[in-house]
């Protein structure tokens, strides 16, 4: 059984639309789901999916092994970043060499970078002009946004479109290419 941990920080549709993909798959299975906020409605989510749940800190984060452990002592085959915020640490990244993934909206390494996460990545795409965005799903190094890319899938932004439509056009790709780009990395 391959297990996959999810770091999350806010709502959680992500990180829901993988469990529920994965909730009858015999083979794989999301194990845990971690979050930097006790207040992330991720973590209700994960209550009436049954997952177990921790929340941690900042400091736990960058300045002890907790989470390393926890990891390690779950034995989690794939960290899958959903909306998680924090730039995660050295020590973890080593831990889980080329294990861990995060989901982007957009077409990097365009609108990449800390502070750029959903709708700030959307106003950027239309201040520019731009005529098509996407998302990617890349490996999770040391910086922002900056991680081998894994998969891109792009889509057009048409005469019209507002942030909200950008917004949704990127969430029917995520939802949709995540949970397969997760299955074909588990069965590698």
């Amino acid at each position: 059984m391959k297990k996959i941990a999810i770091f999350a920080s806010g709502s959680g549709t992500n990180a829901e639309n993988i469990a529920r993909n994965f909730e009858n798959n015999a083979n794989i299975t999301v194990d845990l789901i971690l979050s930097n906020r006790k207040n992330a409605y991720v973590l209700k989510r994960a209550e009436k999916l049954n997952i177990p749940t921790y929340v941690f800190t900042k400091d736990e984060l960058y300045n002890t092994d907790n989470i390393k452990n926890l990891l390690l002592n779950n034995n989690i085959d794939l960290i899958v970043l959903a909306g998680f915020l924090l730039l995660i640490p050295k020590h973890i990244i080593r831990a889980f060499p080329n294990r861990i993934i995060n989901i982007h909206p957009a077409l990097l390494p365009k609108y990449g970078g800390k502070g750029m996460y959903g709708d700030r990545v959307h106003q950027k795409v239309l201040e520019n002009g731009d005529k098509e965005s996407g998302i990617t799903i890349h490996y999770v190094n040391e910086n922002y946004d900056e991680g081998q890319i894994i998969h891109q899938a792009k889509f057009p932004v048409e005469e019209g479109d507002g942030i909200d439509e950008i917004a949704q056009k990127a969430h029917k790709l995520e939802y949709k290419d995540y949970p397969r780009v997760i299955e074909k990395l588990l069965n590698e």
